[in-house]
């Protein structure tokens, strides 16, 4: 590949990365925000973790099929949606285990989790599933289309 093919490439990953960043910036204020409302309601922080995620979810959908990985296929939009829901599933529960977890160690240090706690353990989760999200959404829920290699001309086999 030559350099100015890297740099394209480079352009592009970055790009992509920026997009799904802003997606995950905006689903992420949703999701600490319902966070704490279903906290303030008296949710217990596991169910709430997995109630926001959810919420905020359909706005991960969206943003990123319509814009972060636009430029992706967009055939078998029933079986990318499937995917996306097995993959968001997988990191909701990911992500609740992670709280249940923090929650479990704060009251154990301190006696009590408090909202500053909480809060500081469900950013931590987001974080750490948000790196799980984009590669599971780069390969799996948006993979790129895969094309045949054309023939060579001259010689009539089929290019390596």
């Amino acid at each position: 590949m030559t350099l100015v093919g890297r740099s394209r490439n480079l352009r592009r990953a970055g790009a992509l990365s920026a997009r799904f960043l802003v997606v995950g910036a905006i689903s992420t204020a949703i999701e600490v925000a319902a966070f704490n409302v279903l906290l303030f309601m008296g949710v217990g922080p596991v169910a709430a973790k997995v109630i926001a995620s959810l919420i905020a979810l359909i706005n991960a959908y969206v943003g990123n099929r319509q814009w972060a990985f636009r430029s992706r296929s967009r055939t078998g939009a029933g079986r990318q949606m499937v995917r996306f829901l097995l993959v968001n599933a997988a990191c909701t529960a990911i992500g609740a285990g992670s709280v249940w977890l923090g929650v479990q160690s704060l009251n154990a240090l301190f006696g009590d989790a408090g909202p500053a706690g909480l809060n500081i353990v469900n950013l931590a989760s987001i974080a750490a599933v948000t790196v799980i999200r984009f590669f599971l959404y780069h390969y799996v829920v948006f993979p790129r289309e895969t094309t045949m290699p054309e023939p060579d001309e001259g010689s009539g086999r089929l290019a390596p």
